[in-house]
Formats: structure tokens, C-alpha cells, sequence
């Protein structure tokens, strides 16, 4: 299935959350999108949605020097979330990034302790999310739910130069048209003990463009919405 940009993704998919019904919030960010298109113009930012940047082989490591290029290009407002799969060897080089806003990727203390070191001369925190495999596919990363609270409390408790911000999933597509969708559901759910145990308020990182309503209703705070912006992106 062809995705959106994925620097695309990460740079443009977080808006400001407001006290509001789930309803309304879904319709501003709709509303939202054309705005973000016309912020992207002024920065005078060319993108062929339709062009392979990377063969599949070398996907990330391609991809994390995009986004490392497109930080350095952009105005340094903008505040940029890292979505894509998180090798341990790319957590010093995306760490250098100044206005990285947030990792959503991070699936295990081990790989949080080793982003934690490469934040070692950040001035402030990195933000990061916990990713949860909510449908227990194999070819998806992310830790099991029921690992969820103690990997949480690792990063609180042992990872200084991390901030605990959220939960994040991607679903399956299969779930998609479901309602409620159970990889939502599920997700909720974690934050929920989570924030019960720990005393935390985390935000939720879920939904995509063919679903985010669905998600905002069950209290997603960011989500993914490149391909609404720019189109499709082919991985040839």
C-alpha cells in the first residue's frame, strides 16, 4: 500500500488540541489541512508525492538523512515528530537535530536507554512515545500491551534525558473499518492504566488519513494524515 511522504508525516501530523468535542476536533483538523498545505507553499517546499525516494532496501537509512536534510532546510519552528521505524545506530544522528520535537517510535527499554544516551547534550528532554503492537502482528513493531506500564516506568525512572509523552500505535488495516476500532480501543486503554498508576498524563499518537476521526473519537491527541496533504507516496 503506497504512504505518504515520510518526512511528511512526521513534520506536519501534530495540531494543537483544544477543549472540544471529539466531533468538532475531527472537523478542525480537516479544516486544518488546507492551512498546513498553504504553510508548506510559503516555505516554498517542492514535493513529487509519486517519485521512489529510496529502494526498499535501504528505506530508513535514506529516509532518516531526509529528514535530517529537510530539518536543516525548513524554518527551525517547526517542530518535527519522527514516526518511522527506530534502529538503534540512527538515535545519535537523529538526536542532533535541534528542533526534533518527538520520537514516536521507541519499543523497549533497551532501545530507550540507548536513545536516552544520545540525548546525552541535548539542553532540554526528548519527547517520546511508547510504541504499543495493539494487533499482534508480527511484521509491526512496538512492544506487547501487557509490557506496557513497566516499560513506561523504566523510561520515568531510569531515562533523564527523556520526556514520557504518549502512546502510539499504527493499526492494522484490517481493523480500519471496524467500530470502535479494537487497536484504538486497546491503546485508550493503556493510557488509561498507565496514567492511573503512574500519575501521568500521556498523549495518544493513532490514526491515519482513512481513519483519524475514528481515532480523535477515542482520544487520539496526534495524528498521520501526509497522504491527505500531498497525495500517496510509491515505494517502487
Amino acid at each position: 500500500m503506497a504512504a505518504a511522504p515520510h518526512w511528511v508525516r512526521i513534520a506536519f501530523h501534530r495540531i494543537p488540541l483544544r477543549r472540544m468535542s471529539a466531533m468538532s476536533r475531527a472537523e478542525e483538523i480537516i479544516s486544518n489541512l488546507n492551512s498546513v498545505k498553504s504553510a508548506i507553499e510559503r516555505a516554498k517546499l517542492s514535493v513529487d508525492a509519486n517519485t521512489s525516494a529510496v529502494r526498499r532496501n535501504t528505506k530508513l537509512r535514506t529516509l532518516v538523512q531526509e529528514l535530517l536534510d529537510k530539518a536543516k532546510e525548513l524554518p527551525g519552528d517547526i517542530q518535527w515528530h519522527f514516526t518511522g521505524s527506530l534502529q538503534s545506530n540512527k538515535c545519535k544522528l537523529l538526536a542532533s537535530i535541534p528542533n526534533l520535537f518527538a520520537i514516536e517510535t521507541v519499543d523497549g527499554e533497551k532501545k530507550a536507554d540507548t536513545l536516552n544516551k544520545a540525548c546525552s547534550a541535548r539542553d532540554e528532554p526528548l519527547q517520546v512515545f511508547i510504541q504499543i503492537n495493539t494487533s499482534s502482528e508480527e511484521t509491526k513493531n512496538g512492544i506487547d500491551p501487557s509490557d506496557c506500564l513497566r516499560v513506561c516506568e523504566h523510561v520515568l525512572n531510569n531515562c533523564s534525558k527523556l520526556r514520557l509523552f504518549g502512546l502510539m500505535t499504527i493499526g492494522s488495516p484490517e481493523h480500519s473499518e471496524m467500530d470502535p476500532n479494537p487497536d484504538f480501543v486497546l491503546l485508550a486503554n493503556c493510557k488509561s492504566a498507565v496514567d492511573e498508576k503512574l500519575g501521568t498524563a500521556l498523549e495518544l499518537s493513532m490514526g491515519m488519513s482513512d481513519d483519524f476521526e475514528a481515532a480523535v473519537k477515542l482520544g487520539s491527541t496526534n495524528v498521520r494524515v501526509g497522504s491527505s496533504i500531498f497525495g500517496s507516496r510509491y515505494y517502487g
